[in-house]
């Protein structure tokens, strides 16, 4: 067994259970904020209930997104140790300002909403729910920063083998940071608004808490299709030039361009193969990747066969990643589409069909973002630190293959075990529904009043 190996897939299977939760958690929140504010100042009942039904979703969500991320950081200092001895001076500083400026920002106002629900004023108790969204948003920030510098690293400079902070302006606004933030935080917004139109389809198709999902179905809808849209342009599109020029390899692979072409096509559709080297059943418009790439229908873009063989991505994994991305993107917008149309004629409740796509597309853009991850950090390979240091080169020399995949096992089984656990609450809140107690307390207050 190759201990390196097992550390990249331990770390894989640790990052990509914990991200699972952070983009619902983001969306979420932000959801939540729209809920509230809109129950407050309309004084309006059902969106206080729908608020709170799904505040009560978040916090659940937010916990578990909580404990499987503090796992994730201790494999820096077991499995990849000379990486963290390599980084350590630059990559500690955003990891540590996550914590100070965000994390408790995030958890410390969730509490406050959570229980100062009718012990502080409604103004307070909304700013709360708020300054959660803007901590989780800001939590992503500074974890971005992190990645981002591995994938372009700057403000820094190579001493007695390690690389050293030179500029934290630098090292923060790299040249991937900005364009790779607002690309992620968009997609967790998708996330929140897929979440809530789909337990919210849920309630209709059942019939149940009908005044509560029409509500909450028509802010998700309606929110996520404005992102949905931005995602596409320009963050997507931003995000996509950042890559062709400062990580060619990373392009070519995700675009399937083999070789150095002018005028290059996007390809919609293939079958990528390495041995050899082409793209099967392929689906191109001509020139459009080199227009989209650098503005310039005939520009030159360089394929794979421009880069020593040592240093090329693995191709199928980041060429299907990444195109499983763009056509869940493109799902998306129509289903939204569709959706505000049929609000619009006002037959959204009666439209099954479209009711029980929104329900089981809850997990589709999760799914986009996982395989958004994959294509970023399988593109980047064979490097842990883009052209700077190998990723066979970061592991630990110290930990042997049996003890990593004795940790696999058990993470594994505990990771298995806590993704029932979170299914299950889940299902059960949403099956007892948005609570009447808002009712209750609303006509005391009223009945003290008069």
């Amino acid at each position: 067994m190759d201990a390196v190996f097992l550390a990249r897939v331990q770390f894989a299977m640790t990052a990509g259970f914990h991200f699972l939760f952070p983009p619902v958690s983001i969306g979420l929140a932000w959801l939540v904020v729209i809920l509230e504010g809109m129950g407050w100042r309309k004084n309006n009942l059902v969106y206080q209930k729908a608020g709170k039904f799904f505040g009560k979703l978040l916090a659940l969500t937010f916990a578990v997104g909580v404990a499987t991320g503090i796992v994730m950081e201790f494999q820096f200092g077991t499995n990849w140790s000379e990486y963290s001895k390599f980084v350590g001076d630059i990559f500690g500083a955003p990891l540590a300002a996550e914590g100070v400026f965000a994390f408790f920002l995030e958890s410390g106002f969730l509490g406050l909403y959570l229980f100062g629900r009718n012990r502080v004023s409604k103004g307070v108790h909304w700013f709360s729910a708020l300054m959660v969204a803007f901590g989780s948003t800001l939590s992503a920030f500074w974890i971005i920063v992190a990645n981002s510098w591995q994938q372009t690293p700057s403000g820094y400079i190579i001493n007695n083998n390690r690389a050293e902070l030179s500029s934290f302006y630098d090292a923060v606004f790299n040249p991937s940071t900005l364009p790779r933030y607002f690309h992620t935080v968009d997609a967790a917004l998708m996330c929140g608004a897929f979440f809530v139109a789909g337990i919210s389809a849920y309630y209709l198709l059942n019939k149940k808490h009908l005044d509560e999902a029409r509500a909450s179905m028509k802010v998700a809808v309606i929110f996520g299709l404005i992102v949905s849209l931005l995602e596409v342009f320009p963050f997507g599109h931003t995000h996509a030039q950042q890559v062709a020029r400062t990580q060619p390899e990373k392009f070519a692979a995700i675009e399937g361009l083999y070789t150095t072409q002018q005028g290059a096509p996007v390809v919609l559709f293939a079958i990528p193969s390495s041995k050899p080297p082409e793209l099967k059943a392929s689906l191109e418009v001509p020139k459009v990747l080199s227009w989209l790439a650098f503005g310039d229908v005939n520009a030159s873009v360089k394929g794979l066969n421009d880069f020593p063989k040592d240093e090329i991505p693995p191709l199928e994994l980041t060429f299907i990643s990444f195109h499983t991305m763009v056509a869940l993107g493109m799902f998306f917008i129509l289903v939204l589409l569709w959706a505000l149309y049929a609000i619009y004629r006002k037959t959204l409740w009666q439209n099954r069909p479209l009711l029980k796509i929104l329900l089981w597309s809850i997990p589709l853009p999760v799914i986009a973002c996982q395989v958004g991850w994959m294509a970023a950090e399988v593109g980047r390979q064979p490097w842990i630190v883009y052209r700077l240091l190998k990723t066979q080169m970061a592991a630990s020399v110290t930990v042997g293959a049996g003890e990593i995949l004795f940790s696999i096992i058990l993470f594994g089984l505990i990771y298995l075990a806590l993704l029932c656990l979170y299914i299950f609450l889940l299902v059960k809140e949403v099956k007892n529904g948005p609570e009447h107690d808002l009712v209750n307390h609303t006509e005391k207050n009223n009945l003290v009043e008069a």
